[in-house]
Parts: C-alpha cells; structure tokens; sequence
C-alpha cells in the first residue's frame, strides 16, 4: 500500500522504497513497512542513538538545561529535513532516516573528541557513523541497512556527494540546524549578542532564530522544487556558508565555547593511548570485532557518552578508596 502511495505522489526524482537498491543480507518484507522505515525505526531504537543525548555539541558539558546536545540536534536536522522533503515531494521516511543515522559515529566531547582521535589515526564521524550501523550496533551484527540510508549517512558532510536528492536534503538541513541552533546557543551562553551578527545576514536571513530557520528552508524548498538537485539559491548558498565561518571564527573558536576543550582532548588522547597499549582492556563485544587494536579502540571510545569517557578515564587514573 505504501509503496503505491509513493509511486503515486512522489516526485520522479524522489527514491522510492520499491525500487531501492536493497540491503547486504536481504530481509523478508515487512507487511506494513516499507524498507526505508524499518531502517528509520531500526536507527531509533539503537543504543548509539540514545548515547546522543548526552554528547557534547559545541558547549563542553552545559549546565543549562536549554542547551543542544548531539542528540537534540539530530532532532532538529530530522526536523527541518522532513519538512523540505515533504514540501518538495521526496521520500521523507528516507530522509528522515539518513537524518536520525547521520551522527551516531560521534566521539564523546563532539569535534573535540574527533581532534583528539585524528593525532593517532584517520577519524572522521561521518565514516565512523557508517561503521556504526554497518558493523558495532545490534550486538556486532550491524543494521544491515538500506544502500541509500547508508550513502546519505556516510555523505552528509560538506565533502559527500550524495547519491540521492535526500540524502542532500539531510545534507543541507544538518548545516541549517547546526548553524542556526549554536547562533541561537551561543547567544544564550554570552558569547555573542543578536546585534553581533553581521548586519547583511540579518537584512538576508532575519533578525531572529525561527525566521533565520524559515528563510533558509523557504529558499531551498523555491530553489529546488521540480530540480533534479538540492541546495539553496546561489546567493543563500554563498552566505549560508559565510554565516558558517563567522560562526568559526567568533563562537566555535571563542574563549568560551574552547575553555575547557583542552582537557577533552588530552583525556580522549589518553583513552586511545590506554586502550592501544593494554587492548585486552577494552571490552569483549568489540574485541571481537574485526580490525586492528587501533581500530578496536576507536571503536570502544567513539561509543562512549562525554559521562562515560569521564568515569573511564576516572576509574583508570584515580585509585579507589581501599575496603577490607
């Protein structure tokens, strides 16, 4: 039924379910679930996507409640990437499922945690989100998902080249959310005013988070629609990526925002240097993995929450009170 129901609405650039190009281990069909959202519902109930939650995204461990975590950003890409898909036709179960899969690779203490990894070894989380689903959830057994969910989560950055018009969707939309919600964060942490803001981005895209959001969206969705591509109007795209490096240099690089990233990234340096020296220290879920102990390393520190990795490196480096 719903695959009729896709043939009939969708787009004739949109992916449908029935004509995916399927999975490594084929499954029995799904009486009343199309492929794409059982790979949605299979990303929903990992447990890489309840670790999110208490990932860093830009501010090291906030003491606000209103602050996004890795997990609540997520949300926020699923969010505006279903609404551009639906308005535009495509697939939304794809697209919503590339959007909840697309950073489940992240290290604890997010692009602190990947710094550290990256001094040792190749890490990127987008190749490490891939790894996730492909191979370390479900008890070892990976996900065994879709072709086109796996090429969006594995594309999402800006050096991917999707393979589908809704894996760049997801693509855009997690650049919107990360954008706009760490405006909206750093705003709220003192690092910077609204006023701030450069003026022609606020004459562009608004004064305020919700119409920055919409106008955004609204140009990608004018700018795309009956369009074998993705992407906002040139002059959106040219700023959009102008607002992301004035973002980089006033809040992602701040005093603030980096205070206490140094400490981070010498406790995931450490981890690594402590899992690679005694590897039959990491447990024996991913030691059984294939891959060399470097690689079993990753493995174990990229799962960890910013929580864990801090009782982790507490439990090796402080001694514990002795008790007869």
């Amino acid at each position: 039924m719903t695959h009729q129901i896709e043939a009939e609405y969708l787009s004739e650039y949109a992916a449908k379910a029935a004509d995916s190009k399927g999975r490594e281990r084929p499954l029995a069909e799904d009486g009343l679930r199309t492929d794409f959202q059982r790979d949605r519902d299979r990303i929903l109930h990992c447990k890489a996507f309840r670790r999110l939650k208490h990932k860093t995204q830009v501010f090291l461990s906030p003491e606000g409640d209103h602050y996004r975590t890795r997990l609540t950003h997520t949300l926020e890409v699923s969010q505006i990437a279903r609404t551009i898909a639906r308005a535009l036709r495509l697939n939304e179960d794809l697209t919503e499922a590339i959007a909840l899969g697309h950073d489940l690779g992240h290290t604890p203490y997010g692009h602190a945690g990947e710094k550290a990894l990256n001094e040792f070894t190749h890490f990127a989380h987008n190749e490490q989100s891939l790894r996730m689903v492909d191979v370390l959830e479900y008890n070892g057994e990976g996900m065994n998902l879709c072709f086109e969910v796996r090429d969006g989560i594995l594309n999402h950055t800006s050096k991917g080249k999707p393979a589908t018009l809704e894996g760049q969707i997801v693509a855009w939309s997690d650049r919107i959310a990360y954008i706009n919600h760490d405006i909206d964060d750093a705003v709220r942490a003192g690092v910077i005013s609204e006023t701030d803001i450069p003026a022609h981005f606020r004459r562009l895209f608004g004064e305020r988070h919700a119409a920055r959001l919409n106008s955004m969206i609204m140009d990608i969705i004018t700018s795309s629609e009956n369009n074998p591509r993705v992407a906002p109007s040139e002059t959106f795209e040219r700023e959009i990526m102008n607002l992301r490096q004035y973002m980089f240099d006033n809040v992602y690089s701040s005093p603030v925002a980096k205070a206490e990233e140094y400490k981070a990234v010498d406790m995931i340096k450490f981890l690594y240097k402590h899992f690679t020296k005694y590897p039959e220290l990491i447990p024996e879920e991913f030691r059984r993995m294939d891959g060399s102990a470097e690689q079993k390393a990753v493995d174990y520190i990229s799962m960890m929450s910013d929580n864990y990795a801090v009782k982790c490196f507490t439990d090796i480096t402080v001694p514990k009170n002795w008790n007869k």
